[in-house]
């Protein structure tokens, strides 16, 4: 490019370049040198952008001793920067400026790439590799940004970036690679999808405060992303739209703390086969309206939703099925509304709060160790009954087991005869019927002395009646001495005989009396032998 060919902005560009000095083409009022004002700009803040490619692609050599770069200030850049498949062995950093067409950095080699506080139409840099920094910091983007296939051996900066691409992809990385850090803090926004599926990032993905908003489908789509440190979404986090974490890796924890998600009767947030190191945070003011699921997830350390709120009055609320976790927190600042999905998890302690309890409960097939707060059987009995589809044995033998590993056989009876009452709501009349024997006469097994009261009671009518009528001898020639407590014993034995019953016989009204108390011998004979199996097998 011949220097007749050069304005005088890009004349002082192109003699800065050698030593890697600054160009600084703001007017210095700061409302004025805002990109979005560069239609008011003159001519003598213009630069073309084939001058800048011309200077990165070797044009002009480095001065000795020095580290040639491309610093240039409050410029507008007209025509396209392609840098398309380009070896650039020096640093781009451009601040304030403004593009008219976006720039190609698609599947280019650069050392470092800084465009701060600019303005562009979009950004297509797929498959770009930088061996430096990317940073985007504090610059409104239209049109999207491409950095699928890209990779990032240092830091990716878009803190307080301004993405707008409504209805289509505001941020396309599918399979990003960053070695260092990712940073979309501090007023990053995005009108359209964030998609980082397949991405992997080095250090932390920081989104605190970010604000995402794509009603029609995902406000962020990152399923199988790859975190080595920690994830952090909160802080005033806000995503209007589906968050999608499906079968991602974090390495620390994720934190959701005082994020709000808003994506009413459908999927707020998919975590489902989520894998992390250590905790997750959905806590200190979390909100979702819309679905939260964490299904088949498997997270090291504790998911705390205390001080959580809820809201999906349709369906799922908070869906944990198959999920594996150290610990649960499930103290929301309210109830839930909507249905909490627990079963089939793997947890070793529950934490909740009987104040907050959900109207609808899945347990099925939950397991745990601990339950915190130790309840009564009763009042977890409640809890339990939650369930929308009804009776299910699993959560109350779990329940049982639970307080039995404590020491409280008592409690964890009561839970196994609650079961049994309610399993028999079940039942066909006839087992309903004999059901409601067994539970009158000994409680299912599990009220053992409440047979012997009614045998007691029993032996003690019969008595009374025989002493008043003793029944007839059988054989006149015998003279055997009558004893009615012995007698009534006799009757209600089921097996063996004290040699009462086979030498009287009552008559007329008695001989019914008599056989009514060895039709309940028998009866309790069976029931105390059913209850005795059911308490040796620990049923």
């Amino acid at each position: 490019m011949r220097d007749t060919e050069l304005s005088p902005a890009e004349r002082a560009l192109w003699d800065a370049f050698p030593r890697g000095d600054s160009v600084d083409l703001s007017s210095g009022n700061r409302g004025e040198d805002e990109p979005a004002m560069s239609e008011r700009w003159g001519a003598d803040r213009v630069v073309r952008a084939e001058v800048i490619v011309a200077l990165l692609l070797g044009s002009c050599d480095a001065e000795s001793g020095q580290v040639a770069a491309v610093r240039l200030t409050g410029a507008r850049i007209t025509g396209t920067l392609n840098l398309g498949h380009a070896e650039v062995p020096v640093p781009l950093a451009l601040t304030g400026c403004s593009f008219d067409e976006q720039p190609h950095l698609y599947w280019a080699r650069m050392q470092s790439v800084h465009l701060l506080g600019c303005g562009l139409p979009g950004l297509v840099a797929s498959g770009v590799r930088v061996d430096g920094h990317l940073w985007l910091e504090g610059s409104r983007i239209a049109g999207g940004v491409w950095l699928d296939n890209a990779h990032i051996a240092g830091i990716l900066n878009l803190s307080g970036v301004q993405l707008a691409n409504p209805g289509k992809e505001a941020l396309l990385a599918d399979r990003l690679t960053v070695d260092a850090n990712v940073y979309c803090d501090r007023g990053f926004a995005a009108e359209g999808e964030v998609r980082l599926p397949g991405a992997r990032v080095g250090g932390q993905l920081i989104l605190r405060g970010a604000r995402l908003g794509n009603q029609r489908g995902d406000a962020l789509y990152a399923s199988r992303l790859t975190v080595a440190a920690n994830m952090f979404c909160d802080e005033g986090f806000t995503a209007h739209g589906a968050v999608r974490l499906r079968g991602a890796r974090v390495g620390g924890y994720l934190s959701l703390q005082g994020a709000t998600l808003i994506h009413p009767g459908r999927i707020a947030l998919n975590a489902g086969d989520l894998a992390v190191e250590t905790d997750v945070y959905c806590s200190e003011g979390f909100q979702a309206r819309g679905e939260v699921t964490f299904g088949g997830a498997r997270i090291g350390g504790q998911l705390s939703l205390i001080g959580a709120r809820l809201h999906n009055p349709e369906g799922r609320a908070l869906g944990c099925q198959r999920m594996q976790a150290a610990e649960i927190d499930l103290r929301p600042a309210e109830p839930t509304i909507g249905l909490v999905d627990l079963s089939y998890a793997k947890v070793g302690r529950l934490r909740d709060d009987q104040a907050t309890w959900p109207t609808g409960l899945q347990l099925d097939g939950f397991t745990y160790e601990t339950l915190q707060p130790p309840l009564t059987a009763k009042e977890r009995l409640a809890w339990l009954r939650r369930d929308p589809d009804g009776y299910q044995p699993q959560p109350y033998e779990r329940l049982a087991e639970s307080y039995r590993a404590n020491g409280l056989d008592t409690e964890g009876r009561s839970v196994l005869l609650a079961k049994q009452r309610d399993r028999r709501r079940t039942m066909s009349i006839t087992r309903k019927t004999w059901g409601l024997v067994q539970d009158g006469l000994v409680g299912y097994g599990y009220r053992p002395f409440r047979a012997a009261g009614w045998l007691i009671t029993l032996l003690a009518i019969g008595s009374v009646v025989f002493y008043l009528k003793p029944p007839v001898k059988l054989d006149d020639d015998q003279q055997p001495h009558f004893n009615a407590f012995l007698y009534t014993l006799d009757l209600l034995l089921p097996v063996g005989s004290l040699g009462q019953e086979s030498l009287f016989a009552p008559r007329g009204v008695y001989l019914w009396i008599a056989d009514l108390l060895v039709a309940a011998g028998f009866v309790l004979g069976l029931t105390v032998a059913a209850g005795a199996t059911r308490v040796l097998s620990r049923d």
